[in-house]
């Protein structure tokens, strides 16, 4: 991440290899993860959590995970970021890091945040991270293997219910 400029919620991050992060660029993108745990509402569970994203572009988005009251209506980090990519326009993604208070063992996202994360492809970086900036690098197939996606909404079904109506 040579240069990036803040665009509002929207960061765009120039001179990177489209082909994978250099570790500037991983530390950085951990380091952003991390500065968005700072803005977690969290008064019921006090488990913050930070996520940063960057596209294919190079633009990189934060999020940080919002707890309601009513606990399901609350929202994940990685749910949020995704979110804000997604209502700008952004669907393709390079990676993801994610970032928490725990020292004893890397953040890792919960099982919607992972079939979420999963719905726009298998094959981009997801980074689990520690405050001390140290990670662990996994794929999204790596973080749910054998998942359910897209593509297996158009496979052939035994009964096609859309020729009965």
């Amino acid at each position: 991440m040579d240069q990036v400029k803040h665009t509002g919620e929207l960061m765009h991050a120039e001179g990177m290899d489209s082909r994978g992060l250099t570790e500037e660029t991983v530390k950085k993108l951990i380091n952003h993860s991390q500065e968005a745990k700072k803005q977690a509402y969290c008064p019921y569970s006090k488990f913050r959590v930070g996520a940063a994203l960057l596209t294919v572009d190079n633009c990189l988005f934060t999020g940080c995970n919002v707890e309601n009251a009513c606990n399901n209506l609350g929202i994940c980090a990685e749910r949020n970021v995704i979110s804000k990519a997604v209502s700008e326009g952004y669907t393709s993604f390079k990676a993801i890091a994610i970032a928490s208070d725990m020292t004893d063992q890397f953040i890792s996202p919960c099982g919607g945040c992972r079939q979420f994360i999963r719905e726009f492809g298998l094959s981009w970086d997801v980074y689990l991270s520690k405050p001390d900036g140290s990670y662990m690098k996994m794929s999204v197939n790596q973080l749910l293997p054998v998942s359910f996606g897209p593509e297996d909404l158009d496979m052939t079904k035994v009964l096609d219910i859309s020729n009965e109506y």
